[in-house]
């Protein structure tokens, strides 16, 4: 057996500046909080960086107002039933970052070519609509089966990918449970790949949704998801969602030294 465990503030050092970072969960179930919050908590933080999320919640709003990311790439960026994630709605409508358009068809066939070794995946999504406009690096070729148009979606990979599970094992076999996202595809894109978990066992018994094979480095953080949910060991925590909602844009700030203070509610991570 390898022992894989690593600390959270030895997982927030392997980011780099410019580096692109991936972040698993499904907006706001399963967010790989405490890492976010290790990762502000550094005392000189990455810059420059290209985030990376299927869809991008509380977390990544946190990075964002930090000042820490240059681009985004998800096909979501919000709080869910509490509104617009303010810090990126904020940034991204004066310009201050770049948003790559993406949608759910994008990004899966972009994450596909890449767990098949290949620069693009071919689909018919996108045909017929502006989206190839604002995306030039995205074209339009022949099947030279068909003859029929299809749409090439380049290869989509990154730096490093963080997820956030129920529980692991020192290996890094893990159990996310209920909603996987694509949590598993963003680990077997990354050049490293960190599982933070609620709990990590000596040795996981019954089915797993994670491979040690492609971790990295696995994090014991109880809580490690708050104030998103983690079912079932805990609901969202929509009074600190909503407060982080209501505090920003103009109190982000105030509220970044706040929330680095905190010790979540549910456990002893962060």
């Amino acid at each position: 057996m390898i022992d894989k465990r690593i600390s959270l503030e030895e997982a927030a050092a392997l980011v780099e500046d410019g580096a692109v970072l991936a972040l698993g969960g499904m907006i706001l179930y399963r967010r790989p909080v405490a890492f976010v919050r290790a990762l502000l908590r550094r005392d000189s933080p990455p810059r420059d960086l290209t985030l990376l999320a299927f869809t991008a919640s509380f977390e990544s709003d946190l990075l964002v107002g930090a000042g820490l990311v240059r681009r985004v790439r998800a096909c979501y960026f919000g709080l869910e039933a509490f509104g617009l994630a303010p810090m990126f709605t904020q940034m991204a409508g004066r310009g201050d970052l770049e948003v790559v358009e993406e949608t759910e068809a994008s990004l899966a066939f972009g994450l596909r070519a890449r767990l098949a070794g290949v620069g693009f995946m071919p689909g018919q999504g996108w045909l017929g609509t502006d989206l190839l406009k604002v995306r030039p690096d995205v074209r339009v070729i022949e099947d030279p089966y068909t003859g029929e148009e299809v749409v090439a979606f380049p290869a989509i990979g990154c730096d490093l990918a963080v997820v956030h599970a129920l529980r692991a094992d020192r290996e890094g076999n893990a159990v996310l449970g209920g909603n996987l996202a694509v949590d598993r595809e963003l680990l077997l894109v990354a050049e490293r790949a960190i599982v933070t978990a609620e709990e990590v066992v000596d040795r996981l018994s019954g089915p797993i949704d994670i491979s040690g094979i492609v971790v990295d480095g696995v994090v014991e953080a109880p809580g490690g998801a708050w104030p998103t949910s983690c079912f079932p060991r805990y609901p969202v925590d929509g009074a600190e969602v909503l407060r982080y909602s209501e505090a920003c844009p103009e109190g982000f700030d105030e509220y970044l030294r706040r929330f680095l203070s905190l010790t979540p509610p549910v456990g002893t991570a962060g």
